[in-house]
This record gives C-alpha cells, structure tokens and sequence, in this order.
C-alpha cells in the first residue's frame, strides 16, 4: 500500500489514495490507530482517505483522528490534500475543490509550497461561551465549522509562552470534554502579542494532547475575535471584544491574523457582512515529508 506523509505548520499526516488502493472503509479506524501511532509506526496526528468525489470536487477526503475517530474536516490536512491534488494531478489549475464531511472547501496554490484555503462557513460563533472548571470560570468563545461541524472552544491566557505546560494540557483536556459541548471541543489557549500577532496552542480531541498546529482552530480563533471586533464597534462590549482591540483589528469588514504554533506560522483572513462572518481564509506552508510503502507487519487489515 502506497502513503504520502506531509504536514502543514508542523501537523502531520499520512495520506492514502484509495482510489487506487480500494481497500474497505471499515478498516480505516484501525488503519489510523496503527500507522498513526508514533514510535511505533510512521506516525501522524490524523490519516486522510482520498476517495472519489461525488458532488463535482476534485476529490473527497475522508479525515481520521489519529486515535481512530472519524473527524469532520481538518484545515491543515485541507491544505496539504490541495497540494497532493495538484502534485497527483487530480486537480487541474490553481484551484482546487475537495469534499468533506463539513461540506466543501475551496483551494488556492499561492506557490510551491503554500496554499489557501477556504474554512467552511461557521455554523455557530459564540464570542462569550465561559467555562467553569474546577470551581473557576474561564471566558472563552465557542465557535463551529461546518455543519456538521468541527467544535473549537477558544481561550484567551496571559503569559501563555510561559505556562506550565502540564497544567495546561490538564485544563485543556478538562475543557475539552466540557458538557455544554454536544461532541466536545477543541481547545484553543491563544494570547495577542504586543505586535498584535497570535500566539497560540491547541489542545485536539481525537489526537487528546496539543499537537504543532491547527488549522481550523486558528480559523476559528480569528473568526471569534473578528466577530468580536464587529460587536465591538457596535458597543457591545465583553472580555474577548477587549482582547480583539488590543489585536488592533477593529478596523474595517476584513480581518487579518497572524497566528504562531509550535510548528509555524499560519495567517487567517475574516471577511465579515456586519457581525456574520461570510468567508474564512487559511493560508500556509505544505511539506511532503515522504512517499513510500507502508510494510507495518502489525496491521491485521491485509
């Protein structure tokens, strides 16, 4: 069975055409535990299954969860399936259309190596959704991609770079399974620089630990802190309005960010009609890593 490993900003991959593979997708639960797992496999945070499209894209991707559950959509794995796309020839042009589960995303080739995308259109923006933990509340936004979509919780911190890292994972996790969220979240911890710029640490349901990057929940960051500029403007004031002032970007119906991970960089662009945000942009670098042939003698599936 042939693979690709890429990442985008750090998080990593492993993709499998099935188009000519044709293996059952009841085997891609197992399939991603396995190849996923790192030390003893090739090891990624997801695996994404390029299948055929159905409803006119270049191709349908089909996101798993590095502990084997099926994920909506993925934003970084988005950008990376563009450029295999583009590299395979399955796309044609500088455009690219892929099928999600949370519906379609558009892609853009900037050069080589970087890509645009466009996120699905938030179904829900929440920009004040506090958290209780442990007897301490929390503000927080609450955004969803798609729909079905992907649940992102984001969380302003102070000091972030300088946070105990095990306390945080702790919080994240806690946060993560919080129940006012119906599939649970990803949790976000971002702060605004002085420079206005992002930093930030995602703590991902299915992978359950931070990983380098995360495409959607820097969308979703920027879209919360946008929507918060426009309500802002608007005299509706609350602690993430604050932090999106501090951002300097109460500014005009366009929105951007600067947002870094551990992995890298990634910029998102918020294109809003008032307080509604009516396009969602993430742009970034690819790396294909390798292309080989996947030999693990513990998988049970072949």
């Amino acid at each position: 069975m042939k693979f690709w490993k890429m990442n985008g900003a750090g998080n990593d991959f492993i993709l499998i055409n099935n188009i000519e593979e044709k293996l059952p997708q009841e085997v891609f639960p197992e399939l991603a535990r396995t190849l996923c797992a790192r030390r003893l496999s090739i090891g990624a945070d997801g695996m994404m299954i390029v299948e055929k499209p159905s409803m006119g894209g270049d191709l349908r991707m089909i996101f798993y969860n590095s502990d084997g559950s099926l994920g909506e959509m993925c934003g970084n794995g988005a950008r990376c399936i563009c450029r295999y796309a583009v590299e395979s020839g399955l796309s044609q042009g500088e455009r690219q259309v892929i099928e999600t589960t949370a519906g379609i995303v558009t892609g853009e080739r900037l050069d080589e190596r970087n890509f645009r995308i466009r996120l699905n259109d938030p179904s829900v923006v929440e920009t004040s959704h506090p958290l209780e933990i442990d007897g301490k509340t929390y503000p927080a936004a609450y955004v969803v991609l798609g729909d079905p979509g992907i649940p992102h919780t984001c969380v302003p911190v102070s000091g972030l770079a300088d946070c105990d890292k095990d306390a945080l994972r702790e919080l994240g996790r806690k946060m993560r399974f919080h129940e006012s969220f119906p599939k649970g979240a990803n949790v976000n911890f971002f702060e605004i620089l002085e420079n206005g710029e992002i930093l930030e640490y995602t703590y991902e349901r299915g992978v359950e630990d931070f990983t380098y990057a995360c495409g959607t929940g820097t969308g979703s960051v920027g879209a919360s802190l946008a929507v918060s500029a426009a309500r802002c403007r608007a005299g509706q004031k609350d602690a993430p309005d604050l932090m999106a002032e501090k951002a300097g970007c109460v500014r005009d119906a366009v929105h951007s960010f600067i947002l870094h991970m551990a992995g890298g960089t990634l910029t998102v662009d918020v294109v809003l009609d008032g307080d509604h945000v009516k396009d969602l942009f993430l742009s970034g670098p690819t790396n294909i890593v390798a292309v080989g042939e996947v030999r693990d003698e513990e998988l049970a599936v072949f």
